[in-house]
């Protein structure tokens, strides 16, 4: 494990240790491609002291390539001078600046592209809903010409290597693949054709810039993911034609979303076999990417030969210090990445720019010492109080933090224990460690009360006290076995079966009939309004429908209101049409939650000022309330 940190020769090029940060769109540039400020600290904190190489988000070769409005450019006469601003950033942390170029093809964004995407074949991409143009041979010039410029412009801009895209079910792997590529052209009969083309051009523009190239180690799509028979060839062409590594993640950005953004409720194993299959085809140094943010797992991948370099990408959106922490055996410090795609993939599928649940100062400038240092009481140590007193205590401020249960947490302390949602309690751990560290005083089993403000003296009450269950008005409901999903889920009531009625199978409401029905029980779980699970994440909804597919034991019932009780059975109307059921052991609710009330006016008034955030201002969820609690701490 000690080889992670030391110097690595890959090629011509010196790194200074074994870790690269890949290609993570951010959302953080403009239209018209210029570079930002929030770029620039974007990249700034991860280069310090960080990954030996740091690789920028993926730029398209040509406008018609590109999957996001915000994306960076590189076809732009003035993409040089704008990339070199990041090169600058990143090399004044002596770390390397790689650019990935890429294109699109069928997954590319119209909207972001300005018209229809091209492919080899026609291709309809599920993640857009496009069905993509067959490209003529005067738009393949046209991109590989684009590759070229590109190349030129690496260069121009100070670049220490390029990385070209030749994975994911991007363009690239379009051609090679024989599932998407038709043609019955020169580019059909031999698909390595543009392939080979692509990496002369990038050669020509480039001559002096050392090259790697990205693959999906599996593409997992049986239906539409390129074949290893088509995959091998060109990891031998690129050999040949002196590409430095391979780095290789898995999945199809149209065709199995899942696994090209390695959500972590998906299994290891398809990986790891994917790595040695990799190693066995080329001598090339390989750099494994996915879910790689766990000392043990890290050490894993090296010590059984499966990779030699090691890519963290959202491990350092979490946690920016992780390869010190782990250096120095401190591994229990870091705030882990929960691998819920929730504040990094579903903010920029809505719009907006790239997060994180547990890092709200991704993309900001460091925290600086407040010129007045308060006395702050933070009441409540869920998300958003843990979020206020840490970041509070780190500008200077004499903070306490006064929590009712046993532990930190709040409703953190549920989430993970939905299925899928494990690697979310490493990072609950890691926020919790953060704020005993940082010199907040903290009460457990504590409620907050007029005698402790008045022992505090804040100048500031933070009231982050949380929300309560919603209790829907039905008739009968009060003779039921019926409680919240909140109390199933920490323990405090247990489920009589067989039969089980969820009520709400939005967010929570589905990941407790799924867990229920892991458990046997036999569950029916009704949606009034949204479709199932229509807050979550989508590709975390559409893997829990899957898994709930496969049980015979769940039934969902969407657009259903439960219309009274009786002691024999449940009165439903679906689509207007009225249904009776059979009556259930067990009733639970998960039909939302209402802020906490608070505070009373005597506590209201015992310090000069008061802030309510979290869930105690507006229900909505942990990456809400975590942030929220660091723009208070800004503003104060």
């Amino acid at each position: 494990m000690d080889d992670l940190y030391h110097p690595y020769s890959l090629g011509s090029l010196q790194l200074a240790n074994r870790f690269v940060f890949p290609p993570i769109k951010l959302g953080y540039g403009t239209p018209d491609g210029r570079v930002t400020d929030r770029q620039l600290q974007f990249y700034r904190r991860i280069a310090a002291d960080g990954p030996a190489i740091v690789t920028l988000e993926p730029a398209a070769v040509t406008p018609d390539g590109r999957e996001h409005p915000k994306q960076l450019c590189v076809h732009l006469e003035e993409s040089a001078p704008e990339l070199g601003k990041i090169v600058d950033v990143v090399h004044a942390e002596d770390r390397l600046a790689c650019l990935h170029l890429n294109h699109a093809g069928a997954a590319a964004n119209p909207k972001a592209a300005g018209g229809p995407p091209w492919a080899p074949s026609p291709i309809r991409c599920p993640t857009t809903g496009q069905e993509s143009k067959p490209l003529g041979e005067d738009e393949i010039a046209k991109i590989v010409a684009g590759y070229a410029a590109a190349a030129r412009k690496a260069a121009q801009a100070g670049f220490d290597l390029i990385e070209i895209q030749a994975g994911h079910g991007y363009l690239v792997s379009q051609f090679l693949n024989g599932k998407t590529n038709q043609r019955e052209d020169r580019y059909g009969k031999d698909r390595l054709l543009f392939a080979r083309e692509i990496l002369a051009s990038v050669r020509e523009g480039a001559p002096k810039l050392p090259f790697l190239i990205r693959v999906s180690g599996d593409e997992m799509s049986p239906e539409f993911g390129i074949a290893r028979e088509d995959l091998a060839p060109f990891l031998d062409l690129a050999q040949a034609e002196g590409a430095v590594a391979v780095h290789a993640g898995m999945g199809s950005s149209c065709f199995s979303p899942p696994w090209y953004f390695h959500h972590g409720s998906l299994p290891e194993k398809p990986q790891l076999e994917a790595l040695s299959w990799l190693r066995q085809q080329v001598s090339l140094p390989l750099i494994a990417a996915g879910r790689m943010g766990r000392k043990e797992r890290a050490a894993e991948i090296l010590e059984q030969g499966r990779a030699d370099l090691l890519a963290l990408g959202r491990p350092l959106l979490a946690d920016p210090d992780l390869i010190g922490k782990w250096r120095a055996g401190r591994e229990q410090e870091v705030l882990c990445c929960g691998y819920c795609l929730q504040g990094c993939l579903h903010r920029l599928k809505s719009g907006e720019p790239l997060g994180c649940n547990l890092n709200p100062e991704t993309g900001s400038p460091p925290l600086d010492k407040s010129a007045a240092p308060r006395t702050v009481l933070v009441v409540g140590g869920g998300p958003a109080g843990m979020s206020a007193a840490l970041h509070l205590s780190r500008r200077g401020h004499r903070v306490t933090l006064v929590e009712k249960n046993d532990r930190l947490g709040g409703q953190f302390t549920l989430a993970w224990q939905a299925p899928g949602k494990q690697p979310m309690r490493d990072g609950l751990k890691g926020l919790r460690r953060a704020v005993e560290d940082s010199g907040v005083t903290i009460h457990l089993d504590t409620i907050a009360h007029q005698a402790l403000a008045r022992k505090v003296q804040p100048d500031l009450v933070v009231w982050a006290a949380g929300a309560l269950p919603k209790t829907p008005e039905i008739p009968g409901l009060d003779r039921q076995n019926a409680f919240p999903a909140v109390a199933l889920l920490d323990g405090t009531r247990e489920v009589r079966g067989p039969r089980v009625l969820v009520i709400g199978a939005g967010r929570s409401g589905l990941e407790v009939a799924e867990m229920l029905g892991r458990e046997g029980h036999q569950v029916v779980a009704t949606k009034r309004t949204d479709p199932v699970g229509g807050l979550m994440e989508a590709i975390t909804r559409k893997l829990a429908l899957k898994r709930i597919d496969q049980l015979s034991n769940v039934t969902l019932m969407p657009h259903t209101t439960v219309k009274a009780f009786a002691d024999d059975s449940v009165e439903l109307e679906q689509d207007g049409v009225m249904k009776t059921l059979e009556s259930f052991q067990t009733v639970v609710l998960a039909t939302g939650m209402t802020p906490a009330t608070g505070p009373e006016s005597g506590f209201r008034d015992s310090a000069p000022a008061i802030e309510t955030i979290g869930d105690a201002r507006e229900v909505r969820d942990i990456f809400t309330a975590v942030h929220g609690g660091y723009r208070l701490a800004r503003s104060y």
